[in-house]
This record gives C-alpha cells, sequence and structure tokens, in this order.
C-alpha cells in the first residue's frame, strides 16, 4: 500500500514527555500557545471524535443484530459523521496517538480488500498487528457497507453470513478502544505533560507537534488525498487510490473538512467555535515584529484561500474527478504544494526548528 510508505519512512519520534523547559530566544509564550492548543483544540476535537466513534460502534451493533435497509442507512450515516470528525484530530499524532498508531490503524487507504475478505473468511486475525492496518479503520467499514455488492440488497444478504457481522464490529469496536486510549491519556495527566514542555528543544511539544502539523498537511491532505490518485508520484492516476472510494460522493467532503482542520489550526481557532488564541498565526505575527521580515502569516492565510479557491471546482467525487478532468487535481495538488513550502521552509526556519521526519518525495 502506497500509505505504508510514509510511515515506514518517517522518523521515530520521541515521546513528547521526555522534552525540556530551556528557554526560547524569541521569549515568545509557548506555554500560551500549548495551553490553547491543549484546552481549547485538541482535546475538544477528541471528545467530540470519542463521541462519534461512540455511537458508530452502538450502531454498528443494532446493524448486525437486524440487518435492514434502514439499519444500513443509519451506520453509513454514522460512519460518515465519525470519519468527519476524525479530520479534525488527526493531525495530532502525539502521545498515545503516536505509540498506540492511532492514525495508521484508523485511516489506512485504499484498503485491501484481498486480505480483509480472507481474514473473514477465515475468522482468524490480530487487529493490533501492523500488517492488518490496511484492513480495518474508515477504509475498511467503507467497503463493508458500501463495496460488497452493487445494490443495498445484495450487501444486506451477505450479512446473513454471522463472519461479515463479527468483522463489521470488531473493526467498530477497535476504533472505539484506540480513541479511548488517546482521549484517557490527554485526560489522566498528558495535558499537563505537554503544556509543560514548552521548552525549544527537538522533543519540546511544540517542535514536535509543529512538524507533526506539517507532515500531515504534506502528507496526507496534500499526496493522501489528492496526490497520489492524481498520479503526481507514480505518473499514472489511481481513482481506487481515493480516500472513501466506494462511499464515492464523500471524496471531497473529507477533504474540505480537513482543509478546514489545517487552516482553523494554523488561526489557532478553539473547535466548534469562531473564536482564536495563541497558535501559529499569532507566533509568527509575533516574531514578524521582533524581525521586520515579511507577513509570512497572512501569505499562508491568503494562500489557504487560493486553495479553497482552486478546489471548490472539483466533483463530490474524486474517483470520478481523477477519470473526467485529472487537470483539476493536479491543480488542487500544485495549492496545496505552495502552502507546504511555506510552512516547511519559511515558516520552520523562522521559528527555528527543524524538520524532524525523511522527506522521500523531494518537498
Amino acid at each position: 500500500m502506497k500509505q505504508v510508505l510514509f510511515f515506514l519512512l518517517g522518523v521515530a519520534l520521541i515521546s513528547c514527555d521526555s522534552g525540556s523547559n530551556e528557554s526560547t530566544d524569541d521569549n515568545f509564550d509557548r506555554q500560551a500557545m500549548l495551553v490553547n492548543w491543549a484546552d481549547n483544540i485538541i482535546v475538544p476535537a477528541y471528545k467530540n471524535y470519542e463521541g462519534e466513534v461512540d455511537a458508530l460502534e452502538a450502531q454498528a451493533v443494532v446493524f448486525t443484530n437486524a440487518p435492514t435497509e434502514e439499519s444500513l442507512a443509519t451506520l453509513r450515516a454514522k460512519w460518515r459523521s465519525a470519519y468527519l470528525a476524525w479530520q479534525w484530530v488527526a493531525i495530532f499524532e502525539i502521545g498515545v496517538a503516536e505509540t498506540n498508531g492511532l492514525q495508521g490503524y484508523t485511516n489506512m487507504y485504499p484498503a485491501n480488500i484481498e486480505e480483509i475478505e480472507s481474514s473473514m473468511l477465515s475468522g482468524s486475525y490480530n487487529l493490533e498487528l501492523p500488517s492488518r492496518r490496511d484492513q480495518q479503520g474508515f477504509p475498511a467499514l467503507d467497503y463493508l457497507i458500501y463495496g460488497l455488492a452493487s445494490s443495498d440488497a445484495e450487501i444486506l444478504a451477505k450479512y446473513e453470513n454471522n463472519v461479515y457481522k463479527t468483522y463489521l464490529t470488531d473493526l467498530a469496536k477497535r476504533l472505539q478502544t484506540l480513541t479511548s486510549e488517546v482521549v484517557n491519556d490527554w485526560e489522566s495527566g498528558y495535558r499537563d505533560t505537554f503544556v509543560n514542555n514548552d521548552g525549544s528543544s527537538a522533543t519540546g511539544a511544540v517542535n514536535k507537534l509543529t512538524n507533526d502539523y506539517i507532515f500531515y498537511f504534506e502528507k496526507h491532505l496534500r499526496a493522501s488525498k489528492v496526490g497520489i490518485p492524481a498520479g503526481v508520484f507514480s505518473g499514472t492516476p489511481d481513482p481506487t487510490d481515493v480516500e472513501a472510494y466506494y462511499a464515492s460522493d464523500f471524496s471531497k467532503e473529507l477533504f474540505n473538512e480537513a482543509l478546514a482542520c489545517s487552516k482553523a489550526f494554523f488561526n489557532g481557532q478553539h473547535f466548534g467555535s469562531t473564536q482564536t488564541g495563541e497558535g501559529f498565526k499569532t507566533y509568527l505575527d509575533y516574531l514578524n515584529s521582533i524581525s521586520g521580515g515579511t507577513d509570512l502569516a497572512q501569505q499562508i492565510i491568503d494562500q489557504f484561500a487560493a486553495i479553497e479557491s482552486t478546489s471548490s471546482s472539483l466533483t463530490s467525487s474524486f474517483s470520478q474527478q481523477v477519470e473526467s478532468n485529472n487537470e483539476l487535481m493536479l491543480n488542487t495538488y500544485d495549492e496545496l504544494q505552495k502552502n507546504v513550502i511555506n510552512f516547511k521552509i519559511d515558516m520552520l526556519q523562522l521559528m527555528n526548528v527543524k524538520v524532524d521526519y525523511v522527506d522521500a518525495d523531494g518537498d
């Protein structure tokens, strides 16, 4: 699977609680930014996601107990709602989310359909194994509730076989377990560890989460959602590489949600609110004020607007977009790439933060 390369190539990140509290050279209040990130963005977003995953798991049980068109429609709605909520936490691969591999186990796509079918029929599988990442999470559920057959009646007929019911509920429970581990970690002490780790070393929370943010934007938003299906890296477009391939009208909505989250986090915007606090924007504004340099924060905000404008022309189905007019996908990729440069070169240099992951595609 193409996305596996991103995880194998990433340098193992050191746990956030090992950083020092050395003072920064620029005197910006990094702890205030960490407090805003933790209390107003990360934890509320995770709590919201946890609620959506709980609802998804509960509906998976309802559906498997009585597979009907109505219960399937409700299950699909819960899956979509949870998948959208996931976009708001996918950036934060830190703490237990890093150690339990939340990103890889939750959203590795495309799903490995042959292995999923083999696992279901054998009844023998261990979803905790790294080799099973592309057989679970939202992409695997996408296949199980949309892709098993060409009609809803045929999909429901599949669930006359208990192996499908068991695998579906196991996948939903696995999402719930992984999410609970992360939320419990934040609420049982990691929040304080995170906000107190305000030093400027490579293991400081600001440096680590800044790298996580850029890695997500570059590898998951730019590359996985757009570049890989558009054939940027392979030279050959592949509509089967899109996110939510089987729920074919959903890929753009997921992209838009991820883009909105990336923009909101840059601005320090509170989750579920228009209120903003300390974040990358205020940090860059501060650094600009003491250096007299270019207004990088505004440049990044303007580029977000350019991405939104270009991507607005994309159809709701990225797989159809790749097949009908891939040029629009490539144009969106190019606009995303401009902010990769703004983040990875200009912002990191201004903040005096080094990249802590291996770059495999020349950016």
